[in-house]
């Protein structure tokens, strides 16, 4: 099947709102985060980010249901806050008001599908790195019948090309099932075909993992490096840059071992990502080889962990992951 216009929408969607959550990192001060249920900072770019991406699909496919990670309770108990996103979604879509941008903001919250399609949305995937003035990114994907078919991985933060080249920041990352990954600058210039590292020198292989701790068992992918030979320094990223790193041969290994007793990863955290590395040739799996079942709701309960690589070694990286154990330490 042809995903041309899915494609073409969505990059459409993920550029809008690249240029938001830009427009609010340089302009970003403490008093304008707030705190969610689970105590990690959000800020007013979250929101206006799926208010932009929400109306631009719901524009071109009224009928697609659309995951997304954001609501409307915080703009509805927060008048300042509701005034702050509402300003800041008309500055890049004039004929936005603030019930037209509640609108839009609420259509994030459909149902994901076992069957048919839907799209899921992280509005900004790596908070703490997005408040450090760091890496994050806009993940949008499209799943049907379980499997991800159209993925875009906007990070405004990160260098479109990694050969040295004096090129403004931001990459935008797209992949249709059965029609490769590609990159292209954020606003305007020319897409490329990517390609995972095609080393097989497990040796010289890199890392990919959190910056923060909290989301990363360090310790744990030092032991792995060790049993697999790895000699290189990991690269530490945040957000979803990990799997646009890994897709374009930066890095080669990325794992999100289990953090807690019964995590379940979400599916806004993973889909993009997930084909975006494999377009470009990667592997994904979780802990146990099995490829990440998108038909089980919002999370991926059936599976434990995510392990993506190049491909070339996913199975020796899989032994070592087993030899030291998945389990979270606590």
């Amino acid at each position: 099947m042809n995903w041309k216009r899915e494609t073409e929408v969505a990059l459409a969607a993920v550029t809008k709102a690249a240029a938001l959550c830009s427009d609010v990192q340089s302009t970003l001060v403490s008093s304008d985060s707030i705190e969610k249920n689970d105590r990690s900072p959000v800020t007013i770019a979250d929101l206006g980010s799926q208010a932009l991406i929400c109306a631009i699909l719901k524009g071109a496919f009224p009928e697609d249901p659309i995951v997304g990670e954001e609501d409307t309770d915080q703009l509805r108990a927060n008048d300042a806050l509701r005034a702050k996103v509402s300003a800041l979604v008309s500055k890049h879509e004039p004929a936005m008001d603030e019930p037209a941008m509640m609108r839009a903001v609420e259509a994030g919250g459909g149902s994901a599908k076992r069957d048919g399609r839907f799209w899921t949305l992280d509005p900004i995937d790596g908070t703490k790195g997005f408040l450090r003035g760091d890496q994050y990114a806009i993940a949008l994907a499209l799943i049907e019948n379980g499997e991800v078919v159209v993925g875009v991985l906007g990070c405004p933060n990160l260098a479109a090309q990694t050969n040295g080249a004096a090129v403004p920041l931001g990459a935008l990352f797209d992949a249709a099932r059965g029609e490769g990954t590609r990159v292209r600058p954020i606003g305007a210039g020319d897409a490329r075909v990517v390609a995972v590292d095609s080393d097989e020198d497990i040796r010289k292989a890199r890392f990919c993992e959190s910056v923060e701790s909290a989301h990363a068992a360090h310790g744990k992918h030092a032991a792995i490096s060790k049993i697999l030979g790895i000699e290189a320094e990991p690269f530490r990223i945040d957000s979803q840059c990990k799997y646009a790193s890994v897709s374009r041969g930066d890095a080669a290994i990325y794992l999100r071992l289990p953090s807690r007793k019964g995590y379940q990863e979400k599916i806004w955290d993973h889909a993009a990502g997930v084909i975006v590395v494999e377009e470009a040739g990667g592997r994904v799996s979780d802990v146990n080889g099995k490829p990440l079942d998108f038909r089980a709701g919002e999370t991926l309960a059936n599976n434990t962990g995510v392990i993506v690589t190049n491909g070339l070694f996913h199975d020796r990286v899989l032994e070592a992951v087993r030899e030291v154990g998945a389990a979270p330490d606590a």
